[in-house]
């Protein structure tokens, strides 16, 4: 008999190419990992893995069993929904993603009305950009994620995968207290032509959506810093070492010598969340969904 939880060691090796990103996909050790793989090749009683320079890679016995898993746990996802679809519970667990500021601006609220509502259902969560997001969905790494993409950059969703808008979100300019454009009520991209910019990483969503939209206008973009986290950004901003985009959701009160300034026409990101289209009868899902537009439409700053 093939035991279900060293199927899924298996597949997550297929699917990540690695035991260090088996282990990641799978929130156990390496170690872990290794020794689910060394007693269902005893199981089998055929290799699975073999050694590839450094790491692993499958045999044509892994390979096919692998394929075989996949099949045997999209089933048994299936069979998990029917069944709490039937029972009608938020039970079991729950693994959420988000892009880090609607982490921060979402998930407490979402998460915290969660545990109230539903003390049965178990979640966990962890902060992914958009692109990588989508795809750890569609993988199973996770159930659900909140992902963006701009009003004029869509981020592409596989087929397999639904999805249901949280919310739009207004994205200002933050420029320091000081700088010539600071007293305007409202401001066009092309104004900031000259300017330093404080940006997001290399290959980030957000990143590559500023460096469209801004060379569509005929702007080649001064990086001056990057930084991963908004409030890092805004201090950079503050500091008077450049201008950056500051979405709102997740922003938090502004720091003293920055002003937000509106952009003509508006600048928006689309918030949503999306999950596999097997799973859509699970009632943890649509808890979810519900909880996360609540917290989208609770007032203040988020």
């Amino acid at each position: 008999m093939l035991n279900l939880e060293r199927l899924r060691t298996l597949d997550a090796l297929a699917r990540h190419g690695s035991v260090s990103g088996a282990a990641e996909g799978l929130h156990v050790t390496t170690s872990a990992v290794s020794q689910q793989m060394a007693k269902l090749e005893r199981e089998v009683g055929q290799q699975l893995l073999a050694r590839n320079g450094r790491g692993v890679r499958l045999t044509d016995a892994g390979r096919l069993l692998a394929e075989h898993a996949a099949r045997i746990l999209a089933q048994v996802e299936l069979a998990q929904a029917d069944l709490e679809a039937h029972r009608g519970q938020v039970v079991g667990e729950l693994r959420l993603a988000a892009f880090p500021t609607a982490a921060r601006g979402l998930f407490p609220t979402a998460l915290s009305a969660l545990r109230t509502r539903h003390p049965a259902l178990r979640v966990r969560s962890r902060e992914l950009e958009p692109e990588e997001a989508v795809y750890a969905v569609l993988r199973g790494d996770f159930d659900l994620a909140v992902v963006l993409d701009w009003y004029n950059k869509p981020l592409p969703v596989p087929d397999g995968l639904a999805k249901a808008a949280l919310l739009d979100d207004p994205a200002e300019i933050a420029v320091p207290e000081g700088h010539p454009l600071a007293d305007r009520d409202e401001i066009d991209l092309e104004d900031l032509a000259e300017e330093d910019w404080v940006t997001w990483g290399e290959s980030e969503f957000c990143h590559e959506w500023l460096l469209y939209t801004l060379r569509a206008k005929g702007i080649e973009p001064r990086i001056a810093h990057r930084a991963e986290e908004h409030h890092t950004q805004l201090a950079l901003v503050a500091a008077g070492l450049g201008v950056c985009v500051a979405p709102r959701l997740g922003r938090g009160p502004v720091p003293p010598g920055i002003r937000t300034l509106p952009v003509r026409p508006a600048v928006r990101r689309h918030v949503y969340a999306v999950w596999r289209t097997d799973a859509d009868r699970r009632p943890s899902i649509r808890a979810a969904v519900t909880a996360l537009r609540e917290a989208a439409e609770a007032p203040g700053d988020r």
